[in-house]
Formats: C-alpha cells, structure tokens, sequence
C-alpha cells in the first residue's frame, strides 16, 4: 500500500517530477513531462503498478531526510547497527534529457543496500520487454513498451517474477551511482550520466535561482521552500506551471473526489506568477506571458480555463482501471472534465497578474496588450453568464459572488493600464462595465440580515473564496462587509480551526462525499487577519497552518488536522503561493494591490 501523502518528498528537473517515499521508493515518475504517462504508479496502488526501492537490507534502519540546501536534491541518511550511509536522489535540470539519479554514499562503518525495481509503463497498463546489457563491471538493464524505453545502470538485477532485485555494499567514503534514464524506444540508447558534472550542475542551478529570493520577514524558510516548489512545478520549455504532479491524490480518502491536476489552470499559473513577480523572477512572468499567447491564440473567445503544459487544448477526463487509486480511493482519472466550464474569475485572475508584472518592471507588447483587450472582450460578451466558480462546482452554474468580483477587477485591471500606464483601450466602457459590476455585487452579493459577502446570488451561504475581495482591492479589508464575511467564515467553515472552501452540505458542488480543510484558504484568512490589524490571530493562524508541512516543506492542496494528514494532490501550487501571500502580509506588504475605493 501507498505510504502517506506527507512521506512523499519532491524531486524535479522542471520537466517532470518524481516523489520518494522516506522508505526510499519512488512510488510515482511520469516522463518525459508532469502530464506523460506514469513510469512508476505505487501511488495510486501498490508495487504491483511500477515502484523503485531502494533502502537497507536491514529492516530496523532508520531515515532522515533534507534537502540540500536550497535545491531537490534529497538527501535520505540511513543509520544501522553496521553503519551509516546517505541516499541522494535528484532529477537533473537543464540536461536535455530524463535521468533519475540515486547516489549511494557511505558515510561509516559499511551498509548493504537491496533494491527492488519494478517498471510499469502507460500508468501501469504496458509490462515491458527487458534484457540485461553491459558487463559485471558496468551492468545495465534495458526496458521498452511501446513508445517508452528504460535504461538501468549501477547495479547488477536479477528477475524476480516481473521485478527485478539487487544488492550492493557501501563502506566509509565509497560511492555507488544507480540511474534510471528514460527515452523513447524508437531512439538509441543514451549514453551513461556523468553524475558528478550532473550533482554538481543542479545544486548550482536551484541555489543560484533561490539566492534571488527576498524576504526577510517571519517564516523565511517556508517562504524560500514555496518560491523553489512554484519553479518546480514551472516547465523549463514551454512556461506552463502545472497545479500539482501528481492526479487522483483524493480529498476524500476512500471516496470519488480525485482529479489530475497536472496541467496548466490558467488561475492557479496567474496566482503562482503573481507570487514569483513579486519576489522579482520577471524571466517567469515573460516566459508564462508568451505561453498565454500560444495557449489562447486564434479567438479569445474560446478561452479555456486551463490547458495542457505546451498549451493543448484536448484534456478529455477519463477514468483508467491499471491504477487501483491510492489506498482504494477510486477511480483514477486522466484529464479533466473541468477543461469544458466556464469559470467567470479566469480572466480577471490574469489581468491582475500582468498588471502585477507590469508594476514591477515588465512592458507590454503589442501582441500581450492586443491578447488582454481581447479577453476584455470575452468577459463583456459573458457578463450575466452563470459560472462554475472558482471550486469548479460539478453542480449547477452560478453566480458566484468571487467569479463576479474577479470580472469587475478585470475590467479595474483594464483601465489602470488605460489611465497609469498609457496603454489605448475603450476606457469609458471599461470603466462603465467596472461600475456597473460592483453596484449589482453590493446589491446581490450582500445578505440582506447579517450583512456579510454570499457565496452566490440569491445565498445565505458564505464561501473562503470571498477572503480575495480585499487582496484584488475591491473593498478594504476593514471593510464591515468583509469583516462581517470573516465572522461569518469563522462561524461556518472553522470547525478545525483551519478553513474549509465552503460547506459541502449544502450541495453546490454537485458531488457526494465531503472533504477536509483548504490550506490555500487558511493561509488567505491569516493575510486578511495581518491586513485587517488582527495580528495576534494572523500569526497564531499561521503557525496552524504551518503544521500542514512534512519534513521537507512541502504542501498538499487539504489537510486533515485531526489525523494530521496531507490530503489531495501535492505538493500544490494553490497551497504554496498563498503560503507566500501570507508571510508577505504579516511582513507588512500590501499584497496583489493596495484598496482602492
């Protein structure tokens, strides 16, 4: 069985991703991209669906694990009666080529290693041909199905069943190298890695990208962690920023709620610019600016709300019965049905973000400008248009209070770059259209009784989403509205002390089943909490929030605070980036925007 969602540390080459269990197995491996076919599925099931292991002979060994430094390269060290040795595993970047490394380093006394290998490719569907190659000097093992094709080096296998198992010793200041190298079947065989010149290039290429980072405001670490998890989940290619690697992870365990978020919701990737621009990596917003243009180019108004990581647009949801789901929780899903909605907030969350980009420093081209006037003209074309929100509700379209205040700041977003920044554009109807937005919201989207933000028209219900009116200027975050709309959330959805997205009771979202705490969601109330003056309860929020982490740092979209568990996909863009949002608050800045009646 799979282990727990927080056992799992990150490896990434900003092409594709790797997870690694703290018993040492990789237990999910998609290449060449986030979105290909898994090589490794152990996550969503067992062995049998394709796992790497590689760990102690001794069962009693004992592991911990880190970073190093600011990178992905993990470092497990394993400690036994007979010696200590480290594992470090990472994924190499920038070398034009999918090689998974694990370097086995003796550090005392001398420990024997086993692993155990079983490949499973095409999400565990396609068993593959494999013949040994090389010698006992240099062994290898060669893999194929279909288009894929495996290389193993460093460690002489010997067949088991459908598995492959193998033994190796390390002693005090010995190396042994096992790599995994993927390719397509139809191409030679790459030649072995240079692993020193590879360790050596990645630690320098993700310490010199987080050595940019500035913050030095309170929680620094989980901030710099964040800010490296966002490049990570950002492809070196194309741009795209994918919302999390992994699919199907379930926000119920046991339940149906699993999705494949391995694609680019163009949301989640303006919120994750928004983050990096405001900690100065222009050369992200750039390169993602450029992707929106491929992604979107032909008519605007087809817009979807997310696409594949070079921009495709055919993410058809299909269920897949080779992965049995992670700890029975089925089915498991490729794509995402989600790609056919319509979700109102979209386009304002991108106007915000190349305003963002804007501000600190980025210009306009005409072809960037030209896209923006176009999808202006997609959100007036659709503006009584019911939604399916920011949650990506299954149940009946609406309108939701957040979609339409992410409207109003699109067209905000549209006249400031008419009025500040000199750019042309039909300001006056911008500017009516805004007004317009804001008067129906103040008179729709505000219950009559207790005087709080709805979670749609025509509701009494209250939404976590709302806690975003004050972060795109809509209101001040002292607003009585909104400070009655955080009554109203601390009432309804705090009933762990972290924050759920809304209550599942009632029924909007269309589906059966519930699901656990938000963390995007927790870390917006503490950046509403630090903006409102509420600092005591913004740090103490914080700190709960926090909790969520695994020993590496890292994040998934919910949390379980009762089992202490990590729940859904992970690590989660959405998570990380307003993990960012609220120590920037709590640091004292503004945020995406200072309130502007």
């Amino acid at each position: 069985m799979s282990a727990p969602i927080e056992d799992y540390a990150l490896l990434s080459n900003c092409r594709t991703a790797a997870l690694v269990s703290r018993e040492g197995s990789v237990d999910w491996f998609c290449a060449p991209r986030f979105d290909s076919a898994s090589v490794f599925g152990a996550l969503l099931g067992e062995a049998e669906q394709g796992c790497w292991r590689l760990r102690p002979h001794d069962e009693a060994a004992r592991a911990t694990r880190r970073y190093d430094g600011d990178t992905f390269v993990l470092i497990t060290r394993w400690e036994t009666p007979s010696g200590v040795a480290e594992v470090h595993d990472l994924l190499p970047v920038d070398g034009g080529r999918v090689d998974l490394v694990r370097r086995v380093v003796g550090v005392s006394g001398e420990v024997e290693f086993t692993t155990h290998l079983r490949i499973r490719f095409d999400y565990a569907r396609a068993l593959p041909w494999v013949r040994q190659m090389g010698d006992l000097t240099a062994p290898a093992l060669h893999a194929t199905a279909g288009p894929d094709a495996l290389v193993v080096r460093g460690v002489a296998l010997a067949p088991h069943g459908h598995a492959h198992r193998g033994r190796l010793t390390v002693a005090a200041g010995e190396t042994r190298d096992l790599t995994a190298t993927w390719f397509p079947s139809y191409a030679p065989t790459p030649e072995p890695l240079d692993v020193d010149a590879a360790l050596a290039e990645t630690r320098d290429w993700w310490t010199q990208w987080a050595a940019s980072i500035a913050h030095d405001g309170p929680h620094r670490d989980e901030v710099v962690r964040s800010l490296l998890v966002l490049r990570a989940l950002s492809h070196q290619d194309t741009g795209g920023i994918v919302a999390a690697v992994t699919t199907s992870l379930p926000e119920q365990f046991g339940g149906a709620r699993n999705w494949d978020y391995r694609y680019v919701w163009l949301r989640d990737a303006a919120l994750t610019l928004e983050a990096l621009v405001n900690h100065g990596f222009l050369d992200v917003a750039e390169s993602w600016r450029l992707w929106l243009l491929r992604a979107v180019a032909g008519d605007p108004a087809e817009m979807q709300i997310m696409y594949g990581i070079a921009g495709e647009r055919d993410l058809a949801e299909r269920e897949l019965t080779s992965l049995p789901g992670y700890q029975g929780a089925a089915p498991v899903r490729v794509g995402n049905g989600a790609v056919d909605q319509y979700q109102a907030d979209v386009v304002g969350e991108v106007m915000v973000a190349l305003e963002a980009a804007r501000v600190a420093g980025l210009p306009d081209e005409p072809f960037s400008w030209a896209l923006q006037r176009a999808l202006l003209d997609g959100v007036a074309a659709n503006l009584d248009r019911p939604d399916n929100g920011i949650w990506e509700i299954r149940g009946e379209p609406r309108l939701f209070t957040q979609s339409r205040v992410m409207m109003w700041a699109a067209f905000d977003r549209g006249v400031r770059a008419v009025e500040e920044h000199g750019l042309d554009g039909p300001v006056d109807r911008w500017r009516m259209l805004r007004d317009h937005l804001r008067d129906e919201i103040l008179a729709r989207g505000v219950d009559a009784t207790g005087g709080y933000f709805t979670q749609h028209y025509d509701s009494h219900e209250v939404d976590a989403s709302l806690l975003v009116l004050p972060q795109v200027g809509f209101c001040a975050p002292d607003d009585p509205r909104m400070l009655a709309t955080v009554a109203e959330i601390e009432r309804q959805l705090m009933g762990t002390g972290l924050v759920d997205r809304y209550r599942t009771a009632s029924g909007v979202d269309g589906l059966a089943g519930t699901e656990h705490p938000f963390l995007a969601c927790s870390f917006w109330l503490v950046e509403q909490y630090a903006s409102s003056g509420r600092v005591a309860d913004a740090e103490k929020l914080m700190d709960l929030a926090c909790l969520a982490h695994n020993d590496v740092g890292l994040l998934s979209e919910e949390f379980d605070p009762v089992a202490g568990r990590q729940v859904g996909n992970t690590p989660q863009a959405f998570s990380h980036l307003a993990l960012v949002r609220a120590a920037d608050a709590l640091h004292g800045h503004s945020g995406r925007a200072a309130h502007r009646r």
